[in-house]
Formats: C-alpha cells, sequence, structure tokens
C-alpha cells in the first residue's frame, strides 16, 4: 500500500517545498490550500498523515480537526507560526498527533512524518487478527481489532492517540506508568513534545468515558496513571 501523504497549507511555496521533499521520499502526496479543500481531499484521497496548517482561510487547521475527530486513521501533524503552550494544548486537545512551528527545517518535518506514519500503520492491525478480542471494565468496552471503545452500547468518538493510550492502560489493570512510559508507548521515542501531551489526553478520556470521579483512570500522584481493576460486580 502506497503512503499517502495530503500537505494543507494556504502558501504556496511552502507546499510546493514540503511536496516536492516527501516525493523525493517516496510518499505519495496531495495538496490542499485551505481547510474545505482538505476535507474534500480526505475524502478522495485517504491520506495517512496530513500536515496541516493552523492559519487558513475559509476553515482553519483547528476547525479541520474539529470535523476529523471521529476518524481514527489519520495521523495530524500542525503547523503554525505561534509558539505559545497554550496554541499547542489546543492542537493537541483538537486531536493533532504533532505540532511544529513556523520556520521549520524539512529533514525535522520528514523525520516525524516518518514516524507518525510508522505509528498509524502499526495501530492498523490485520484484518483476521484478533477478530472478537474485547477488553471490558463495566459498562466500557473496548474493540481491538475494529479499534472501536462502546460505553454503555453506544460507541464514543476517540481519537488514535486516545485509543492507544485507553488501550495500553485498560489491557493492563493496577499497572502504574510514568508520563514517560506512556508518551514512548504511544507517540514513540521520536515524539518531541512534552509529558503535558500525556496529562491532556488522559483528562480527555475521562471526559470522553464519563469516568468523572476518576475510578477507572486514576491518578499516581508524583508518577503517572494506571487503570483500575474491572469491577466483578459491575456491568460488561
Amino acid at each position: 500500500m502506497n503512503k499517502k501523504v495530503l500537505v494543507v497549507d494556504d502558501e504556496s511555496s511552502i507546499v510546493s517545498a514540503i511536496a516536492y521533499a516527501l516525493r523525493r521520499e517516496g510518499y505519495e502526496v496531495e495538496t490542499a490550500n485551505d481547510g474545505e479543500e482538505a476535507l474534500v481531499k480526505v475524502a478522495s484521497f485517504h491520506p495517512q498523515v496530513m500536515i496541516l496548517d493552523v492559519m487558513m482561510p475559509r476553515l482553519d487547521g483547528y476547525g479541520v480537526c474539529r470535523r476529523l475527530e471521529d476518524r481514527d486513521d489519520i495521523g495530524i501533524i500542525l503547523l503554525t507560526v505561534k509558539n505559545d503552550i497554550v496554541d499547542k494544548i489546543v492542537g493537541l486537545e483538537m486531536g493533532a498527533d504533532d505540532y511544529m512551528t513556523k520556520p521549520f527545517e524539512i529533514r525535522e518535518l520528514l523525520a516525524r512524518v516518518k514516524a507518525l506514519m510508522r505509528r498509524v500503520e502499526k495501530s492498523s492491525p490485520p484484518a483476521d487478527e484478533q477478530k472478537s478480542q474485547a477488553i471490558v471494565n463495566g459498562d466500557l468496552r473496548i474493540h481491538v481489532a475494529h479499534r472501536t471503545v462502546t460505553v454503555k452500547e453506544e460507541k464514543l468518538d476517540l481519537t488514535p492517540k486516545e485509543f492507544d493510550l485507553l488501550t495500553i492502560l485498560m489491557s493492563n489493570p493496577e499497572r502504574v506508568y510514568t508520563r514517560d512510559d506512556l508518551l514512548d508507548r504511544v507517540w514513540g521515542m521520536e515524539y518531541a513534545g512534552g509529558t503535558r501531551t500525556v496529562d491532556i489526553h488522559i483528562q480527555r478520556l475521562r471526559k470522553k468515558i464519563g469516568d468523572t470521579d476518576q475510578q477507572k483512570l486514576q491518578t499516581v500522584y508524583g508518577i503517572g496513571y494506571k487503570a483500575s481493576a474491572p469491577n466483578p460486580g459491575g456491568s460488561a
């Protein structure tokens, strides 16, 4: 299968430079100049990775992320001229996987695309692998092969990283993971972001699975996080 990357930016010089570098590395590349065009290209091109500028006409990068929030098969790298931690957090909360500030080195961008592509491919298991495997904790059920999560039989919209993070924790209940452990396992050694990324994704997961009392995903203060053991008396 070809490795497909969609490059989205309203600056044609940036789009051309990135697309040229990616094609030289063997990627199949499509481009778009605004958010609305990007959504059309996603539907027709089916990229595994999207390089997405934040500040664009018609629909900005954050808006694109919101519209793609229920997709678990696209890795997103956001590009922006801003270098503020708040903007980075907003991007991650919108479902982006990585973040780069302009101007950037094209070699670093290529390295991040390569790392994200590996993670996206690794998270897509073969169709015949563990078809019936499920992880259950109370009314929460993770369907591993299909990469879906339900609570009280209602399907949740999780990003790829949210799904991977939840699956790792729920697969090993009561095991304590440090933030660095989870960062390495979910985002990979090449990821340049900090451990705050893990905290943001845990907060989002708790909200989505209805874990307001933090019983399923527990904070181990000064260390990291763990999932509680399934309650034998709870629903399944």
